[in-house]
């Protein structure tokens, strides 16, 4: 599909290495668009846009876009940055990520919106392996990278699009879906949305903008999605969960270090009730079987066969940072996840507890923002009860200058409390290595977890120790 706009303009990406830019940048290139990028560092997303022969610069500088003709700006991006500053000055169009990928997705006819709190990156990729199996297709656009392609994006030939939505600037609200999913509502970016109501709010015009002829899927197991139903002007969706008024209810449940193994019983309306039964995943925790659910419901919906959807989930191949094994050390298991949320921590460690009922559990913990922590305090202390002992590492500020308001002590103090569990305090990765060398041996789950520089962290550790 070539674009005639394409022919004329040049897309500077400011910010193009974050894992939704450079998802975007991909496609808008295989589009047939002239695009261009810059970031502040080196990083595998930028490795990633280079074979995909995508100029990138090292450093914003106002020479970087001297002759492009649009900006497309990550929510992170400030209007202090000297290429934002130019633009401004050229009088260029200056275009939010997720306003550019509204107008992307209008270029292709249908689409399966994720959107929510919390498993929007792996029910995306769940929905991606199953209509990629069904031969249909789909352009991807995700949040973290599959490792079935190794990126975060993909340009299909077919007229469906399968996106993560990003709902921490709002933008999300200005994708229209033909079908979408709800996952859960959580207090997730408190700094953009100010009040809870006000998040809780944009998701109801969200589904509310869901056509006739589409559907969404929301989760009953989540009490925020039971809020916002009662609210919905148009009854066009479906319910999904292990809550037993669910249409797609999840029974039969069995985990196993290996897989998830379980049913989905289907009620819906004027439609003669069926069973997929013995579903197999291979990832654990019931988050994961609500996510491949959510899957399966709108993979059912569009016709395809309960066979190619059960053997697209049974041969997932995973999504990376999401409970990735990285290596083994004195009998120890190392492993990498994205959780940095309290929810997505309890839902992690619930899983990780299931099947690893008689391992010492530790968790290496780097939390994700200042302002995180400072709104979701008291959370995160309760949030590592199935856990053993933390690793707490230095907060991950994402470039926020905000005071903690409290000394970060006290807060491994009230780990210790809460959670009941046992807390040691690290100042940098140095710390670390030494800690892990000298106290981490036998059978232990070790688990990185956060959204900051703690993956590297984790995955550098076998070059070190």
């Amino acid at each position: 599909m070539k674009i005639e706009l394409a022919k004329t303009e040049i897309i500077h990406f400011v910010g193009i290495g974050g894992i939704g830019m450079s998802g975007l940048a991909v496609i808008m290139k295989g589009l047939g668009f002239k695009v261009q990028g810059s970031d502040i560092s080196h990083n595998k997303n930028i490795e990633r846009l280079k074979k995909n022969k995508i100029k990138v610069y090292i450093g914003h500088n106002k020479k970087n876009i001297q002759n492009s003709t649009i900006l497309v700006i990550s929510s992170a991006i400030k209007n202090s940055n000297s290429e934002v500053k130019v633009a401004k000055e050229k009088q260029l169009p200056i275009y939010k990520r997720g306003d550019m990928l509204a107008h992307v997705v209008s270029l292709l006819k249908k689409n399966v919106v994720v959107a929510g709190s919390h498993g929007k990156t792996t029910t995306t990729s769940l929905v991606s392996g199953i209509f990629a199996n069904s031969k249909l297709d789909p352009t991807i656009i995700n949040g973290g990278v599959l490792n079935s392609f190794n990126n975060s994006a993909k340009l299909g030939k077919s007229d469906w699009c399968i996106l993560e939505s990003d709902e921490s600037d709002g933008s999300f609200i200005k994708v229209s879906p033909t079908y979408s999913i709800i996952t859960n509502i959580d207090h997730e970016h408190m700094d953009y949305y100010k009040s809870f109501n006000s998040l809780k709010d944009l998701f109801i015009r969200f589904i509310d903008k869901t056509p006739s002829f589409g559907k969404s899927f929301i989760c009953l197991d989540d009490k925020n999605n039971k809020e916002i139903i009662k609210k919905l002007k148009t009854k066009n969706f479906h319910t999904y969960g292990s809550d037993v008024r669910s249409q797609f209810c999840i029974k039969n449940i069995l985990q196993k270090k290996e897989f998830s193994k379980f049913n989905i019983d289907i009620k819906l309306p004027g439609k003669k009730p069926y069973i997929i039964k013995n579903i197999k995943i291979p990832l654990l925790g019931i988050h994961n079987i609500r996510n491949a659910t959510a899957a399966a419901a709108v993979s059912s919906s569009i016709g395809i066969s309960s066979n190619l959807i059960k053997k697209s989930l049974k041969n997932f191949k995973g999504v990376q940072r999401r409970f990735n094994k990285i290596f083994e050390f004195k009998e120890a298991t190392f492993f990498d996840d994205y959780a940095h949320h309290p929810t997505e921590i309890t839902e992690l460690l619930n899983g990780v507890r299931d099947v690893y009922k008689k391992n010492d559990i530790v968790c290496i913990f780097q939390p994700h923002r200042i302002s995180r922590l400072k709104n979701l305090r008291k959370e995160f202390s309760l949030c590592f009860k199935k856990a053993n002992q933390v690793i707490l590492c230095p907060i991950y500020t994402a470039g926020e200058k905000l005071r903690l308001g409290f000394k970060y002590s006290n807060f491994a103090k009230q780990i210790i409390k809460n959670s009941k569990v046992d807390v040691v305090l690290i100042k940098n990765q140095k710390q670390l290595t030494k800690f892990v060398k000298q106290n981490i041996y036998g059978k232990k789950i070790v688990i990185g977890m956060g959204a900051g520089s703690i993956s590297s962290w984790i995955r550098n550790l076998p070059n070190i120790i």
